[in-house]
């Protein structure tokens, strides 16, 4: 465990920091066990109310100097940040992978992606930008601007422990924001190392203690976050139950929300697909990360005319699908996050079963050496029906539904009729096919792909999703306006004063 002791993780670390400060408290104490083995990896305490308060109180007055930082100075903190990850990449890349579960390349890609963001943040520094107008009124100049927002609260979801909060608080950082971060206490110790990784660079450039504040603890300090005046933004990703929970509480208060929850994800593959390309894109979109990304494939909606083909190719590919240790670079697939997620894996085999869904590779929990933690399950395959209950609901977890389509209008009807709409793909070499897809008739996801996977979004582009995912957007492309407040400014340079819209108003 040298990547522990690289990271400066202790086995009672504490769970509230301002930034170089740490502060304990008397709260519960959240104890992290690996998926992979069992083991204890370590213990955290919880913030409490009391805490929490200051630490917010500390992130508004940081706020205060912050944001009148010059943007590009904001931007070299970061460009710092992004050295910083380079040189941590392998330990905390490893820490990823063991405290969460997934293959060690994706844990070394999450934090590959926390790189980017970086560098894109970088970047958008220097292009804050705002847009002119022509008025109406003579001897007039009409413009906008954006202005940093304040405190953002960032609630991120075991699957990516690290990227998440990277692409909402590099932006936010670049943009004059605070952030104030509930890692979740399902991976309490990713949060610990991504904070101490970056606390050098904080007090080297003489960083307002309370621009990163990291707030460790349950549900309960979501609540507090949500409910609070101070937090200005409150960005959250998990369930569309949580997400829910979030948004009426942050607009009961008249707050903004940034939700990025569940996904019930689809390829459509196409007679004219090349079924290679599908085959691969299928199985990682589906097998990735044990099924517990919110851009998993869930769903294959496949022609009448290959379905016996392709499902067969489906079955010998899942044959070849090594299980266990996520460390070790020859498995594909770990475990699950824990034990509930187990279970909520076999109530839903069940599920599917008693709607009359039938398995065409089974599930089953793996036993035996290796697999002592009780988390490794087996990818499994189901024909079924989209509307099936069980269908319509997202399982976080390595099982697949597949089913038949005849014409392109049906697999769009099947493909956008579930409540979620994150990502989607299209597997053809029909042009046609392809443009009528992505057309105001075609997907209805925030993310509609063609000849690629529902997974593996780059960090150039917005991402998130529409209907009950929540309609966010995170990462790339405009997504830095939503941690900023716009203002329209009208300057009059002449000595008189028209009013807009021809109004007359004399003394």
């Amino acid at each position: 465990m040298d990547f522990l002791k690289t990271l400066q993780l202790q086995k009672q670390n504490a769970g509230v920091s301002t930034g170089t400060v740490w502060i304990k408290t008397k709260a519960a104490v959240i104890t992290s066990f690996s998926p992979v083995d069992g083991q204890e990896i370590g213990s955290v305490q919880s913030a409490d109310k009391k805490t929490y308060d200051a630490v917010v109180k500390k992130a508004t007055e940081a706020f205060e100097e912050w944001r009148v930082w010059p943007a590009p100075k904001r931007g070299e903190v970061v460009r710092q940040i992004g050295d910083e990850l380079r040189k941590y990449k392998a330990p905390l890349g490893r820490l990823v992978s063991y405290e969460m579960g997934k293959s060690l390349q994706e844990g070394l890609g999450e934090v590959q992606e926390m790189i980017d963001i970086c560098d894109f943040a970088v970047g958008l520094s220097r292009q804050l930008h705002g847009l002119t107008m022509h008025s109406e009124r003579p001897g007039h100049r009409m413009y906008e601007q954006y202005h940093p927002l304040g405190v953002v609260g960032i609630i991120s979801a075991f699957n990516f422990p690290v990227a998440v909060w990277s692409w909402n608080s590099m932006l936010a950082w670049v943009c004059g924001d605070v952030a104030i971060w509930k890692p979740s206490e399902k991976t309490p110790l990713c949060g610990i190392a991504c904070q101490k990784i970056i606390q050098q660079v904080f007090k080297k450039n003489n960083v307002p203690e309370g621009v990163s504040c990291l707030v460790s603890g349950g549900r309960e300090v979501g609540e507090w976050m949500s409910n609070d005046h101070n937090v200005a933004l409150v960005s959250a990703t998990g369930s569309t139950r949580m997400g829910k929970a979030v948004a009426a509480a942050v607009g009961q208060r008249l707050g903004r929300s940034l939700l990025e929850l569940g996904g019930n994800n689809a390829i459509i593959i196409s007679k004219e697909a090349d079924l290679n390309i599908a085959m691969i894109a299928a199985t990682f979109g589906a097998v990735g990360t044990a099924g517990q990304r919110c851009t998993t494939t869930r769903r294959l909606i496949i022609h009448e005319k290959i379905y016996n083909k392709f499902k067969d190719m489906l079955v010998h590919a899942y044959k070849q699908l090594k299980i266990g240790n996520p460390l070790n670079e020859k498995n594909h697939v770990g475990p699950l996050i824990d034990t509930d997620a187990v279970k909520a894996y076999a109530d839903a085999i069940e599920k599917c079963k008693t709607e009359g869904g039938k398995f065409i590779v089974e599930g089953g929990v793996m036993k035996g050496k290796g697999y002592e933690s009780g988390c490794y399950v087996k990818p499994c395959i189901a024909e079924a029906k989209n509307s099936f209950e069980i269908v319509q609901h997202e399982t976080f977890a390595p099982i697949l539904y597949i089913m038949k389509y005849k014409t392109m209008e049906e697999a769009i009807a099947l493909q956008n009729g579930v409540p979620q709409g994150l990502s989607s793909s299209i597997i053809t070499r029909n042009l046609l096919e392809a443009e009528r897809f992505l057309s105001h008739a075609g997907s209805d996801c925030g993310i509609a792909n063609v000849n690629i996977g529902t997974s593996g979004a780059e960090i150039g582009g917005a991402f998130g999703g529409e209907k009950e995912t929540g309609g966010g957007r995170e990462s790339g492309s405009d997504a830095w306006k939503v941690y900023m407040r716009r203002q329209t400014n009208t300057i009059n340079y002449t000595d008189k004063l028209p009013l807009a819209q021809g109004i007359k108003f004399d003394l």
